[in-house]
């Protein structure tokens, strides 16, 4: 008999929710499906996708995030969902098809194409704010970001990376698996991290 399979639900937003398992979901990989069609390679997401509104699934290691076009009580859509992935992982078969991973381009692709995004549409957009996003690096498919100048250490950077830089990534480069913050928000002028004066 299987030991039982722990799911912990963090609401994120009315959009979003994140599911972490307590045993990988799809390894050390991350991937992500923008809708019903592209998750035709992972039966997971295509499962999740049948529920009603959701537009977007975020496999990645052991955490499962689900966006959804918005609802104000999560409660009983995340227990729905937990028992999805809970049947799913005791199952024989895996999350996501090996179809599915050897389709995903290569990391210099992907840096391309985000660099490039960030040149000419994201940071000219950020400017007006005396902020910039830097690409740090590429690891597979997940891109980790540094935000920069008015960005670093400013109480709306999550919401600017989340709704602004995330939502463009995905929009025009759906391969990208997690979207990494790597800014050090403690340091710059105005740091939201920072520890209150003792």
């Amino acid at each position: 008999m299987d030991d039982e399979i722990k799911i912990q639900a963090q609401v994120l937003s009315d959009e979003q929710c994140e599911f972490t398992v307590d045993r990988p979901v799809c390894g050390s990989r991350s991937i992500y499906f923008k809708d019903r069609e592209a998750a035709e390679s992972s039966p997971l997401a295509q499962k999740i996708f049948e529920l009603e509104d959701v537009v977007g699934v975020l496999l990645s290691d052991n955490v499962v995030k689900v966006s959804t076009t918005g609802f104000p009580e999560w409660m009983p859509l995340a227990k729905h969902i937990g028992s999805i992935i809970r049947s799913q992982l005791q199952s024989d078969v895996a999350a996501v098809s090996e179809e599915a991973w050897a389709k995903l381009p290569s990391e210099e692709e992907i840096c391309q194409k985000v660099q490039t995004l960030l040149d000419k549409e994201l940071n000219p957009a950020i400017s007006g704010h005396g902020g910039f996003v830097d690409l740090v690096r590429v690891k597979g498919n997940s891109v980790y970001l540094r935000l920069g100048g008015g960005c670093q250490g400013c109480g709306m950077a999550n919401v600017t990376l989340r709704m602004g830089i995330e939502r463009a990534i995905r929009d025009r480069i759906p391969e990208v698996g997690e979207i990494l913050d790597v800014s050090d928000h403690r340091s710059g002028r105005n740091p939201y991290y920072a520890s209150p004066a003792q």
